[in-house]
């Protein structure tokens, strides 16, 4: 892989140990993916920062960066920790919020900016055809699919070095050609709302493969449906983007695979389901935007939640200020409005939480494992009319 002048001087040490062991995760990775050199990118963002899923050794390793004055050269975001500060940090055990504050004290170090979201384009949307370093499967799908971008899918450490370099090896994702879609997916059903979008996304990763598709049929498209969509495609799949705006794509030369209305009742009936009632209700898995906020609270209304029931709604702290009177509305329901965390990497097993009731097809499919909990997936309405009562 060709080096600048500059690129083989941080390789060889002469900026530090901290510069030299990103630049070689990010060459030794180019040379796996037969990348020809190193691209400059807009901004990162890493996973694996949440301590339930990090554990001790990987956070060892950050201390060490941060120690060796290791520093993000470009905008850095980071994915959600394992609590929130206001209320599950007081349920939790506070040797594990000791350890998870550590973890975000040697990020802030490199200049890492406190996001702990999954939906960092709420944040600040990356310019079209901008190319980013991004950890979170689901918010590459979306930058790739929906913004434009250009994103692999990185892993922690690969995301966390191209931060630091302030770039990343030219492969995959890119480079146009490997952009180019090579599989139709024909939607023959009407898909009636988000978890449905889901449950199409969960179905398609299992059998596309790392396939671009292009997908026909999608009915009342929606910037939340389309986010479930992504993030359960690369949930189940290496899918890493999508089309369906362009429909008319010409589809000569390319597999073509239906999709029923069967395949999608199927889908949702193979997840883990529970028969019972839910001990959460849990809506955020991506993040929720300021409109499903807004939406959320309007639904409401002047109902109360059940005293037998949590209801979580999971949104970064940047949405959540902005959503301000909309939050309070929830919270006066007695559901609870949680920033820089998402039930999935935190310990619902350790607050008695059994069964999980949620819009998120990723949350349905992740839970009976991350969190041993069964799972009821249904659309936001249902959810709502559950947790309420009357």
């Amino acid at each position: 892989m060709y080096l600048t002048q500059e690129e083989e001087r941080i390789y060889d040490g002469e900026y530090g140990w901290a510069n030299q062991i990103c630049m070689k995760i990010l060459v030794r990775l180019g040379e796996l993916f037969n990348a020809t050199r190193l691209i400059p990118i807009s901004s990162a963002h890493v996973a694996g920062v949440s301590y339930k899923t990090l554990g001790d050794a990987p956070a060892e390793f950050l201390q060490a960066l941060a120690k060796a004055d290791g520093k993000a050269k470009v905008r850095a975001t980071l994915n959600p920790q394992s609590f929130d500060p206001e209320y599950l940090s007081r349920r939790l055990p506070k040797g594990i919020c000791e350890k998870q504050l550590n973890i975000l004290k040697q990020f802030e170090k490199m200049g890492f900016t406190r996001s702990l979201t999954c939906t960092p384009y709420y944040l600040e949307k990356p310019k079209r055809d901008s190319h980013l370093a991004w950890a979170e499967s689901s918010a590459v799908v979306y930058a790739n699919s929906v913004l434009g971008a250009w994103t692999n899918r990185e892993g922690g450490p690969s995301a966390l070095a191209a931060a630091i370099i302030g770039k990343t090896p030219d492969y995959g994702m890119h480079r146009a050609e490997n952009r180019q879609p090579n599989i139709l997916v024909d939607v023959k059903t009407s898909l009636r709302n988000e978890s449905e979008f889901g449950a199409l996304g969960i179905y398609l990763g299992k059998i596309l493969e790392d396939k671009i598709p292009v997908i026909q049929g999608l009915n009342d498209v929606s910037e939340v449906k389309l986010k479930q969509l992504g993030a359960a495609l690369a949930t189940t799949g290496m899918v890493n983007m999508f089309y369906y705006k362009n429909t008319n794509i010409k589809a000569n030369g390319i597999e073509k695979i239906n999709v029923e209305a069967e395949d999608i009742k199927r889908t949702i009936e193979n997840l883990p389901t529970a028969s019972t009632e839910p001990d959460l209700v849990f809506v955020g898995c991506p993040h929720c935007s300021l409109n499903e906020i807004k939406q959320i609270a309007n639904l409401i209304g002047n109902k109360k939640i059940r005293d037998d029931v949590e209801f979580w709604v999971c949104t970064s702290r940047y949405i959540k200020k902005k959503a301000r009177k909309h939050v309070e509305k929830i919270e006066e329901s007695g559901g609870h409005v949680l920033a820089d965390t998402c039930a999935v990497v935190t310990w619902t097993d350790k607050l008695g939480i059994k069964i999980i009731m949620t819009n998120s097809a990723k949350t349905a499919y992740y839970a009976p494992t991350l969190n041993k909990a069964k799972t009821i997936l249904a659309p936001l309405k249902k959810c709502l009319k559950t947790v309420l009562k009357g």
